[in-house]
């Protein structure tokens, strides 16, 4: 059942909390999932200028972070109320 949750993390897949959109303004039970990052575009600008910064002659022009300190990261969710189906 659990496919789109990690097999270390534990959450619960409902939980009741408050719903803050104007048909429930109450607590609600709700469903969760795991958030997800979406496919990165190659038109946003920031790429089209890094793109356009690393081509033709030169190296590698922005800095590479290889100083990794944490090894575990926060599980962001996604709350889902049943009732009025607000994200």
């Amino acid at each position: 059942e659990s496919r789109n949750f990690k097999k270390m993390v534990n959450i619960p897949k409902e939980r009741k909390t408050y719903c803050r959109s104007k048909k429930c303004r109450k607590h609600q039970m709700m469903k969760v999932t795991q958030y997800k990052a979406g496919k990165a575009s190659n038109f946003a600008q920031g790429k089209r200028r890094y793109d356009s910064k690393q081509m033709g002659f030169g190296g590698q022009t922005k800095p590479i972070f290889h100083k990794k300190a944490k090894t575990t990261r926060k599980v962001v969710l996604r709350l889902e109320c049943k009732k009025c189906k607000t994200k």
